[in-house]
């Protein structure tokens, strides 16, 4: 969804982000073995996404609420949603702009301008850390995401592999009769998505041409 705004997809070539091993910044584990580098790179992340703009997939959900309830349920960590004026957004992988207390899960600060560091504490003594679910860990909003679907009359599933789970297993919740639409350039050849129109797209592109159709149908 944000890789024409310049941000690196998080499974690039050789299975790396941005020449780092998941296994060395996204897991519990690499926070335990080496904060500082796990800190660093999630620092170099947030730098990098103040120095981009929301892209036109982004801006076409946004106008998409001019005639439809959207609510966008998104594994991507950027603000580039709510940037682009998106309402309802529920980030199921964390949000990159925050920090939480690594004792309270529930303890989170908005980042704005500033960085993570190494003796940086909540309120109760504890030390920051990046406000992501990483590998390994629970994805607490996954129950809320799996309701929204649910209920959905239209389903757009946008620039996913359909590989990282419990989030992949969200595109078989959506009711019989809702609309469906797949949209990504090299979409992936999953069990069950029989009943997508699938869009060998990019969301820049598609999701535009998209919206204008589905506006036309109010």
């Amino acid at each position: 969804m944000s890789a024409e705004s310049g941000l690196k997809t998080f499974r690039g070539a050789g299975g790396l982000w941005e020449g780092y091993r998941v296994e060395e910044v996204a897991t519990p584990e690499a926070w335990e073995e080496d904060p500082e580098l796990v800190l660093r790179f999630y620092n170099e992340r947030r730098q990098q996404l103040r120095q981009v703009e929301p892209n036109a997939g982004h801006a076409a959900l946004c106008r998409l609420e001019i005639g439809y309830e959207v609510q966008i349920i998104t594994q991507n960590v950027d603000d580039l949603h709510e940037r682009a004026g998106s309402s309802d957004v529920l980030h199921l992988h964390g949000q990159l702009m925050q920090a939480r207390s690594t004792e309270d899960s529930q303890c989170i600060y908005e980042l704005g301008d500033q960085d993570i560091a190494i003796g940086d504490l909540c309120a109760s003594g504890s030390q920051l850390r990046p406000n992501i679910v990483w590998f390994g860990e629970m994805v607490p909003a996954i129950s809320t995401a799996a309701e929204m679907v649910r209920q959905a009359d239209i389903l757009i599933v946008v620039g996913t592999s359909l590989a990282v789970y419990p989030a992949a297993g969200l595109v078989y919740d959506a009711p019989q009769q809702a609309l469906r639409y797949y949209i990504d350039p090299q979409p992936a050849e999953v069990p069950g998505l029989g009943d997508f129109e699938v869009i060998s797209e990019n969301a820049a592109r598609a999701l535009p041409e998209l919206v204008e159709r589905l506006l036309d149908l109010t």
